[in-house]
């Protein structure tokens, strides 16, 4: 078995060129289907904290680590290759809103843990697995006021999101993470936080891992929310020479394909991921969003078959049979070829 996080990271690259990598789906969804309550998220360790916790999902790791790693293992099994620490929500200011600040290193750490030991269940010399270190966008925004009646206002520094993004780098590489995920970016600035604080955390820990990065285009203007373009979005993050560049959440797969279309044009050196939503939102479904896996999987197939993808996934509504779907479509497919500049 692969173990070395080195070799780990070498041999990712090397697979990105001869296949299509499937990225695991949501998190989220998945433990929204099992309607926990808030019991379940307090556990005996927090049965008498203060706030409600119901819906911080990163908690689980510490109070219901047996639902994380249940999950991890259902979408190793439906043939993920690459799943996501349940991290999204693990800096110390998405947490504050929780009043649990102060254990986001422990989340991260037993988060990477977590799907560390999954992957090392479900790989083998052919087909190893791997674990993204995923860094969340955070509720906070470093360049949009908060307050439409002061446009220079702000709720977080640039400072703040460094610390907080470096506190969970270091603990996603000492648990086990083989590459670092910059995703569900919607502010440019806060990336850039993140992008610094992972450089830091690489000369702290003596480690150097890939880095995938992924923007959100939140609406039909094509932009993030922080107004850039895709085009101009990448121009801002290349720098960090990332393994890999993509665009997730937001949008179903059938709105986003012009983005991933401009995307592909604007990084011909680099690797494209894409992990959509399923769909439009739909309080009817079990999932909260309108696709099933047949149609989810149809549109990558056609996203794969243009020759537009390295990585594909799914983000909110996608499940593990959104994941299985999606690897079986996609699975005789060529993966993009890369163009050196």
């Amino acid at each position: 078995m692969i173990s070395a996080p080195y070799t780990r990271a070498a041999a990712l690259a090397d697979t990105l060129k001869q296949r299509l990598v499937i990225l695991d789906g949501a998190m989220g969804t998945m433990i929204q289907r099992l309607k926990l309550t808030e019991e379940h998220y307090r556990g005996q360790r927090f049965k008498d904290f203060a706030r409600s916790v119901q819906g911080n999902n990163e908690l689980l790791s510490l109070t219901r680590p047996d639902v994380i790693t249940s999950i991890h293992q259902r979408y190793l099994a439906a043939g993920a290759d690459v799943i996501e620490t349940n991290t999204f929500g693990a800096t110390a200011i998405a947490q504050h809103d929780y009043g649990m600040a102060e254990l986001a290193r422990e989340m991260n750490l037993a988060s990477a843990r977590l799907a560390r030991a999954a992957c090392e269940q479900f790989s083998t010399p052919d087909k190893p697995r791997y674990v993204a270190g995923a860094l969340g966008p955070t509720p906070k925004t470093a360049s949009i006021s908060p307050d439409v009646n002061d446009p220079g206002a702000r709720n977080v520094t640039f400072e703040q999101l460094r610390a907080a993004y470096y506190e969970q780098a270091l603990a996603l590489i000492e648990g086990g993470a083989d590459v670092l995920l910059v995703e569900t970016i919607f502010d440019t600035l806060n990336a850039k936080a993140a992008l610094f604080a992972i450089d830091e955390a690489f000369d702290s820990s003596g480690e150097r891992l890939p880095i995938l990065i992924s923007g959100t285009v939140t609406d039909a203007s094509g932009r993030v929310l922080s107004g850039q373009t895709v085009t101009a979005f990448w121009h801002s993050v290349r720098h960090a020479q990332p393994l890999a560049v993509g665009l997730n959440c937001a949008l179903g797969a059938a709105l986003m394909r012009p983005y991933i279309e401009e995307l592909a044009r604007a990084a011909p050196d680099t690797f494209i991921s894409c992990y959509p939503n399923a769909g439009l939102p739909n309080p009817m479904s079990d999932t909260g969003f309108d696709e099933t896996p047949e149609v989810t999987s149809r549109l990558l197939h056609e996203f794969a078959a243009d020759g537009l993808l390295n990585i594909v996934g799914g983000c909110c509504g996608t499940t593990a049979e959104h994941i299985g779907a999606i690897a079986r479509a996609v699975g005789p497919l060529a993966p993009r070829r890369l163009y050196r500049m």
